[in-house]
């Protein structure tokens, strides 16, 4: 491969604008406000999602704890991440792994103590890291002081308003209210265990698991609940929150009959019809840009630029856009590239369209590829369709060639690194840690699993605690006690310890990009497309730095160029580039 860059000679096509772990290196409304100016730290930002209880277990009981995420700060500053994003800690029965929350204001003792998170969070901010913490407002645990208030009270009662509670169908209401299926399989109601006590019981709402009743999110009270946790949580110094489910608060008045299937998102990433994602009654319904511009005004007033992110599964990207328009939040996941295919085509309309539709209401795009809901993008890639997204993988299923999905995800970070606008990476993925595909039955916790007898596989195979040194018990991730979910003994390869210092490690290729990104500030650049020789090739450039990655399955030809900045250490012929390859050269 040439250390020579292209020229500069190139006619651009669709430019877009845009705005302690010792082993381990520590190193809506038409009067709404102006676009703001661009410069705050969240545009650019790359954010890293750690799922704390596979993150790093201090107390040496199997779960991964706030005092483990502290002494693994050093290494998270060290790879060059602007931020950490943290999946729930809060007080919770854990019927799924925190998404049904106990109690707003706690941790749960499964993690360790406010006192911990203080302690964490002041460690993260001397490091420079900022914070942002998950909150989860659809739903509460069926084990919240409300829920328990409101099966105690009868229908009608200023306790049961806060849920969704409604009188069933047939002679004595034995049949749901309607025919909504939940997004984990099987109905979206369940009888009120109350005994009849006020006559013929009740059905109250969940989306999601039988223990995750959905709140009323048309009573004020609930909304001042949720102004008053955002505030014990600024309070403290978080700079920001993760809404999840941001796109199901509000529910279609009526809650009229859907055929369709609830579903977070469809398996088919290229299809246009109704899949699920948005188009039923119960998502994306227009009055809830109103509590996120609530939500605004109460960040807004504290200091240092706090922001809010939108996991919303919403099509098309204009719609998606309406959740960060300037006096709501500030990002929103950007799930159409996550789930685009292996396919140069592909990928460069999606880039557009998400950058197209982010300028347009003066947000910055984001960027992600796996997270704690998804089969990790290593897998995807490996699979016979590269990029499709089963729900989870297990023995029986098809198995990902796992050099290959390495091959490819590494080559996708020259692509994903170079574009403006912010980045987030989940825990592991700066390893290029593998699914496990092989965690038997018997180990799974996804309540999706539990509530489709097996038929949906879930995503416990993301979740594995993470391989932090090859040679220690449990790889690392705690003093030798069995993990929640087993850890393969693939994983061993992967470990952070042994890919440290190694000049070509998928771990010092991170850091590497992450470097030249922050030195040429992409985050905050311009992308531009330039002519390519191979239909299969992406060349982009983003200020000084030209990208360019081959999806095809040939080597393709490089134009002559400049300075070489970073392959991912394949070896090539001059001028040419292999296939799942990517590079950077300096163009100035």
């Amino acid at each position: 491969m040439p250390d020579d860059t292209m020229p500069r000679g190139d006619v651009p096509q669709g430019e877009v604008p845009h705005g302690e772990v010792p082993t381990i290196r520590d190193a809506g409304s038409a009067d709404r406000p102006a676009v703001p100016a661009r410069g705050a730290w969240w545009r650019s930002a790359v954010i890293y999602q750690i799922y704390p209880r596979s993150f790093a277990d201090a107390n040496n009981d199997g779960m991964g704890d706030l005092p483990g995420i502290r002494g693994r700060l050093p290494y998270l500053a060290a790879l060059g991440v602007d931020a950490v994003w943290l999946s729930p800690f809060f007080r919770s029965p854990q019927a799924d792994a925190g998404y049904d929350v106990a109690d707003y204001r706690d941790v749960d003792p499964l993690f360790g103590t406010l006192a911990d998170f203080d302690t964490m969070l002041a460690d993260a901010h001397a490091l420079g890291l900022r914070v942002i913490v998950d909150l989860v407002p659809n739903h509460t645990s069926d084990a919240h002081e409300w829920f328990r208030e409101a099966l105690a009270s009868p229908p009608g009662s200023p306790e049961r308003r806060r849920y969704i509670f409604r009188d069933g169908r047939g002679p004595e209401g034995e049949e749901p209210p309607n025919n909504w299926q939940s997004v984990f399989g099987g109905p979206a109601w369940t009888r009120a265990p109350d005994g009849g006590r006020w006559g013929p019981s009740q059905w109250f709402l969940h989306l999601f698991d039988g223990r995750q009743p959905d709140l009323d999110w048309r009573q004020p009270e609930v909304r001042a609940e949720f102004e008053a946790v955002l505030r014990f949580w600024l309070d403290r110094g978080v700079d920001g929150f993760r809404v999840d489910v941001a796109h199901g608060l509000i529910k279609a008045e009526g809650l009229p009959d859907w055929d369709g299937q609830a579903t977070m998102v469809g398996e088919d990433a290229d299809a246009d019809r109704a899949d699920g994602i948005n188009y039923g009654p119960m998502w994306d319904q227009d009055e809830v840009h109103a509590i996120y511009r609530d939500w605004r005004r109460v960040l807004d007033r504290y200091e240092g630029d706090r922001m809010m992110v939108a996991e919303a599964w919403v099509r098309p990207s204009e719609r998606l856009m309406r959740y960060v328009r300037p006096d709501e939040m500030h990002q929103a996941f950007n799930f159409d590239f996550l789930l685009a295919r292996w396919d140069g085509a592909a990928m460069r309309q999606v880039i557009d369209h998400s950058l197209r539709a982010a300028d347009a209401v003066g947000a910055p795009a984001s960027w992600v590829l796996s997270n704690h809901d998804t089969v990790r993008h290593t897998a995807r890639y490996g699979l016979a369709v590269p990029g499709a997204r089963p729900k989870g993988i297990d023995a029986a299923s098809e198995q990902p060639d796992e050099a290959l999905g390495l091959r490819r995800a590494r080559a996708i970070l020259f692509l994903t690194m170079a574009l403006p606008g912010a980045l987030y990476l989940y825990q592991g993925e700066e390893l290029g840690l593998p699914e496990h595909t092989a965690l038997p039955a018997a180990v799974r916790q996804d309540p999706a699993f539990r509530r489709t007898g097996g038929a949906e596989i879930g995503r416990d195979g993301c979740r594995v605690p993470l391989p932090w040194d090859a040679d220690a018990p449990t790889l690392g991730f705690n003093q030798g006690a069995a993990p929640w979910l087993p850890q393969p003994d693939s994983f061993r390869r992967y470990a952070a310890r042994q890919q440290e210092g190694v000049a070509e490690s998928t771990l010092e290729l991170h850091r590497a990009l992450l470097g030249l990104r922050r030195e040429h500030g992409l985050g905050a650049g311009r992308l531009r497309w330039i002519s390519a020789p191979e239909a299969s090739m992406l060349v982009l450039e983003n200020g000084a730095i030209r990208a360019a990655v081959n999806l095809g399955r040939e080597a393709a030809a490089l134009p002559p160029g400049r300075e070489l900045l970073r392959s991912d250490g394949r070896k090539a012929e001059p001028g040419w580039l292999p296939p799942d390859t990517g590079v950077w050269f300096r163009i100035t």
